[in-house]
């Protein structure tokens, strides 16, 4: 088995809270500085940059996973990722469908735009995309799923807009492929108080809003190769496929 180094958890330009230096073509840049492996691109309820970001990566040497950061209706946050541009398009037009509309204050909020590789915007969403969407963890996780994608809940030690701070615990039937931790615990900390979910893999990510945070922290998939199937082993623990927290 191979090391490989993985970001799974970075916001673009195309999110309200991303930094404008965070361009589809400046993520891949300071990945490949840090030496990340795999990244995965996760907007606020949106997968418009996944295409890009994916033919970005593979002429760099850096492997992405496309999809986005969902806000539930409880207001969890969930990590998903498809394999194929038709998935995202699929899981767009979902999101899409519930989100709840409330109209995007720049000022506020910051701006939310889809740009080219060569940074120049094509368009800037109206609706504000940290915003949730009318549908409970348990039915995105499932619609994740039909669409053949992974579905890992979002820095669950958080103190909000985690399913722990939000529901109280991680539900036994919540059928996650993997539980997020932030840079700032643990997993040994984080287990000594959550014992009963010690049979998850779990993954840590830096949630980088900022260029200079992508690869902050990581996670190390032991695999045979990167692909969307070998990530999918490595979380199930399969055939000797593992993660490993550093």
């Amino acid at each position: 088995m191979k090391d490989f180094r993985a970001d799974l958890h970075i916001h673009s330009v195309l999110s309200p809270c991303g930094d404008l230096d965070m361009s589809p073509r400046n993520i891949i840049k300071f990945a490949r500085e840090k030496q990340i492996d795999i990244l995965g691109i996760s907007d606020h309820n949106s997968t418009k940059h996944g295409p890009l970001m994916r033919r970005l990566g593979s002429e760099n040497e850096v492997f992405v996973l496309t999809g986005a950061e969902v806000t539930s209706r409880e207001e969890v946050h969930c990590l998903t990722f498809f394999e194929t541009d038709e998935q995202l398009e699929s899981f767009q037009r979902y999101i899409d469908k519930y989100l709840i509309p409330f109209p995007n204050d720049p000022v506020r909020f910051g701006h939310q735009v889809v740009v080219d590789e060569h940074d120049n915007i094509l368009e800037e969403a109206e609706n504000l995309l940290i915003y949730s969407i009318d549908q409970g963890v348990d039915q995105i996780g499932k619609i994740v799923h039909e669409h053949g994608g992974l579905f890992i809940p979002a820095h669950v030690n958080r103190q909000r807009n985690s399913i722990i701070s939000q529901l109280g615990f991680v539900p036994a039937d919540i059928n996650a492929d993997a539980l997020e931790i932030s840079r700032h615990i643990s997993k040994e900390a984080f287990l000594e108080a959550n014992s009963y979910l010690e049979d998850y893999t779990f993954i840590q990510s830096s949630d980088a809003h900022f260029p200079e945070d992508i690869g902050r922290v990581c996670s190390v998939l032991k695999m045979e190769s990167v692909s969307f199937k070998e990530i999918k082993m490595a979380l199930a623990k399969e055939d000797g496929r593992e993660v490993v927290l550093p």
